[in-house]
């Protein structure tokens, strides 16, 4: 069973560890010993806490840093122990313990009562949804064991934790260092008649186990061996959840494709007949499927998880600038990393005293209720559902600044358009010829390019220049001009800005065919906006699609791969075909 114990800066949490490892018998031999010599050459008073506190920093300023991983076990079970730290430097370590743990000890000095970090870890443990919470009243023998203080403390925090509609399940007054009613009772304090802390643990029930919940692979990538005559695709991934076979039907999200598993490889090792969570892993696929990191593989014969664009999510932050509508940031849920932005924060949080605010921004340790955008759908599962596929961490300027959960997916508007995709892949008759084996053949990756700009600007000149330039040079590439569209397949349609979804949402499905055939796709289209976007990516994934802005960059709707000034359509071309030669898109000429 996994436990974290969180709590104020240096209330004793890594002694009161440190004393279970030691009076379970759960220390390497000698250990014990070490530690106590360590004390007496270094002059330093003996602490419990040295046998977590690891790193030399941490020995000296006496702080956890790091969040310790060690393990022991009573006559019941084995425990993995995560000692968080306590300082609010440190709160992504915390919440990085705690978000693992099936049950949690929540420390409170009994000198100092509840203090900020206590309750800010507390509300963590809150947003998290760690089942089981005992809290343990320390260094009881600083105050002569007094049961005034202990109950005076108790029901400060059990005042708190109801406005987090928690009830803990225990508050036990303890001493980490004289070891009082941490293994067995405490003579010391007789008026107290609960149990110890091993028993309380003890009394937790085991967690669901995560083989046991729906199946859940983030795609991590697609790895091929071509090199060496080798044809399989590995699929490859850590399982979140569930376990899969070889023969079951496996659907990726948020595209619809499915394949069934048609092995299950290892590293040397003789192929498993079926993988469960927790094991990284990779299967190769009946029908060559295009797939790429960032999709989600379910089971077809189990509960889907959720496609969106938005959701409404719980957030924590830890960020210097405060979260807020109108930047920029990504979200990484699994292996996916999406665009994202706020778009309405509907309650702010001071973790520490609960004072609640409405809307506005998210400053550094506040707790706040918002709804996401993302630049695209990607696939997950409500936290309360399924914790290993329903929580993120939010990325500004390449740094972790903040993390949440999901609560609930929310319309974004494709969702019509996405349900006829999952149609199609479902129903889709696949050829013997796999996409890369035709994309291989010509020595380029399909993809489809969007050449946009304003009205005025010559984006047809740019994009036609740019087919006969590749073809020039071996590409297997075509120019599609959205009239072709508008006087073709979309002949029934009306030139309205109410149709012009549709137009989009056919344009992706023509891509989606061409891209299939291994081409690149060069398409022309004034003014592109980023609603015409989206719905061009539920059809083809985003990894496939390059967007030009040609002419003045302060004039463009959507943010580009690439801005061509208009100065000539030889420098343009060369642009072009630098960011395709960059991307990967093709080779080098």
């Amino acid at each position: 069973m996994p436990i974290v114990v969180v709590g104020h800066v240096d209330h004793g949490k890594s002694t009161i560890v440190g004393r279970l490892l030691a009076d379970t018998g759960s220390l390497p031999d000698g250990k014990l010993d070490q530690v106590r010599e360590l004390c007496r050459r270094t002059s330093k008073p003996f602490e419990y806490a040295f046998l977590l506190d690891a790193l030399k920093d941490e020995r000296d300023q006496g702080i956890t840093i790091d969040a310790a991983r060690v393990f022991f076990r009573s006559a019941r079970r084995h425990y993995v122990v995560l000692d968080a730290p306590g300082h609010v430097e440190f709160l992504r370590n915390m919440i990085t313990g705690a978000a693992r743990a099936d049950a949690a000890l929540l420390v409170v000095d009994a000198r100092e009562g509840v203090r900020e970090n206590s309750r800010r870890h507390a509300t963590m443990l809150a947003m998290l949804g760690v089942p089981r919470v005992a809290v343990l009243v320390n260094k009881m023998d600083l105050v002569d064991w007094s049961h005034d203080t202990f109950t005076a403390i108790a029901g400060e925090m059990r005042a708190f934790l109801a406005r987090l509609d928690v009830t803990a399940d225990a508050y036990v007054p303890v001493s980490g260092m004289a070891g009082a009613n941490l293994v067995g009772r405490a003579a010391e304090m007789p008026w107290y008649d609960g149990p110890p802390v091993l028993d309380v643990l003890d009394g937790f029930p085991e967690a669901p186990s995560a083989t046991e919940a729906a199946f859940r692979l983030p795609v991590q990538d697609v790895y091929r061996f071509t090199r060496f005559g080798d044809d399989r695709r590995i699929v490859a991934g850590t399982v979140a959840s569930g376990r899969a076979a070889v023969g079951d039907t496996l659907v990726f999200h948020p595209s619809g494709k499915r394949s069934r598993i048609a092995s299950i490889e290892a590293f040397h090792a003789a192929p498993p007949a079926s993988v469960s969570a927790g094991m990284a892993t990779g299967v190769t696929l009946d029908e060559q499927i295009y797939t790429t990191r960032g999709e989600l593989a379910t089971r077809a014969d189990e509960p889907a998880p959720h496609v969106s664009s938005r959701l409404r999510a719980s957030v924590f932050w830890l960020g210097r600038a405060p979260l807020g509508p109108g930047r920029d940031y990504h979200l990484r849920l699994g292996t996916a990393r999406v665009p994202m932005r706020v778009e309405q924060v509907d309650r702010v949080l001071d973790a520490s005293t609960l004072d609640e605010t409405a809307g506005g921004a998210v400053a550094r340790h506040d707790v706040a209720d918002v709804v996401l955008k993302c630049d695209r759908a990607l696939a997950f599962d409500r936290h309360a559902d399924a914790p290993a596929t329903g929580r993120f961490v939010i990325v500004d300027d390449h740094e972790i600044r903040g993390g949440g959960i999901v609560r609930e997916a929310l319309a974004d508007g494709d969702e019509a358009a996405r349900d006829r995709v999952r149609l199609r892949n479902r129903k889709w008759e696949h050829s013997r010829i796999p996409p890369d084996a035709r994309a291989a053949r010509a020595t380029q990756r399909p993809t489809l390019l969007l050449v946009t700009g304003e009205r005025d600007i010559d984006r047809k000149g740019l994009a036609k220049a740019l087919e006969t330039r590749l073809f020039g040079a071996g590409r297997a590439v075509y120019y599609l001009g959205m009239a072709n569209m508008l006087y073709g397949v979309d002949a029934d349609l009306e030139r309205t800005l109410a149709m012009r979804h549709e137009h989009f949402r056919r344009l992706g499905e023509i891509a989606h065919l061409m891209l299939d055939a291994g081409l690149i796709l060069i398409v022309s289209a004034a003014d592109l906006g980023p609603d015409d976007l989206d719905i061009v990516k539920v059809s083809v994934p985003a990894e496939q699609i390059r967007t030009v802005w040609f002419g003045p960059s302060a004039e463009a709707r959507i943010a580009c791969d690439l801005t061509v000034a208009d100065q000539g359509l030889d420098q343009a071309c060369a642009a072009v075909e630098a960011l395709l030669v960059t991307e990967g898109v093709v080779p080098a000429p």
